[in-house]
């Protein structure tokens, strides 16, 4: 497995770093570390900040310890950070980008935001975004489902980049349209509850034929069925479940995923205190 980390010399980025290193895998896989030094400047300039640049590169791969015994390659390219990340992913092969989250104040980092956002809408890659501390592997994982291929796409390359387990939890929302007509008509509650349970399990066995239907239905998967708007649904989860990461595709027809990198897990990206693996659809 090819695995690009992307790096601005952070103390956040650091954590990516350390996290790609625990995900990459002596003898199946191979870390490549990228820089990106902004060419929009004079040439003396970009050429000295690419020296200094490969410099702290050097430094860090040889000290970090999580990068001990892992075979790196770093790289000093120049260019737009997102441009350029994907430019070295596409030479690499990547299989997966590993890059750090989105600070929560979003205002005063308007361009590192926009550099993540356009590296998941331009490319090709699944990302993976760290917001935590790294760890050797992933114990708690939710994947929020809405049923189309970008889920199914997700699901698959989280197995195949083995960030995710066979237990891991697969969660759909959905919405019981008559549950509000039936409380503004009056009637009991339990009445209500009871034609939530029909839907419910209606939307479970329809998520079961799904995964079959997929050739996804052989993992032990644990299901979490609930009623509610995409980001509610999600945002209880993660509170009640505390997960290690969620997987979201970034293409969905409707229900918790949306277009492209849409608002839902756009919200979830900046949102959320997780760490999140962002898969692309696949390009006919």
């Amino acid at each position: 497995m090819q695995i690009l980390a992307a790096t601005d010399f952070s103390t956040r980025s650091n954590r990516a770093l350390r996290q790609a290193g625990l995900l990459t895998r002596p003898g199946n896989a191979q870390l490549h570390i990228v820089h990106v030094v902004d060419d929009d400047q004079p040439e003396e300039l970009v050429s000295m900040e690419t020296r200094e640049a490969d410099r702290v590169l050097n430094e860090q791969t040889s000290s970090m310890p999580e990068l001990r015994d892992v075979p790196t390659r770093p790289m000093v390219v120049t260019g737009d950070p997102f441009e350029g990340i994907l430019r070295t992913a596409a030479d690499v092969n990547a299989d997966l980008i590993v890059m750090v989250s989105h600070r929560r104040q979003l205002l005063l980092d308007i361009f590192t935001g926009t550099t993540i956002e356009r590296v998941i809408r331009k490319g090709s890659f699944p990302v993976l975004m760290v917001n935590n501390e790294a760890q050797r592997r992933y114990e708690k994982v939710v994947a929020p489902v809405d049923m189309s291929d970008a889920s199914a796409n997700a699901l698959r390359v989280a197995l195949s980049t083995q960030l995710i387990s066979r237990r891991a939890t697969l969660l759909h929302g959905f919405f019981p349209l008559g549950k509000g007509k039936m409380f503004v008509a009056g009637v009991n509650q339990a009445s209500i509850d009871g034609y939530v349970a029909s839907e419910r399990k209606k939307a479970t066995e329809e998520l079961a034929t799904f995964l079959v239907a997929n050739d996804l239905g052989r993992e032990k998967w644990s299901l979490r069925v609930e009623d509610g708007g995409a980001m509610e649904v999600i945002s209880r989860a993660v509170a009640e479940m505390s997960p290690d990461l969620l997987v979201m595709g970034t293409h969905g027809r409707s229900g918790l995923l949306k277009t492209l990198i849409g608002s839902v897990t756009e919200e979830a990206l900046r949102s959320l205190s997780v760490d999140i693996l962002a898969v692309p659809p696949v390009k006919r």
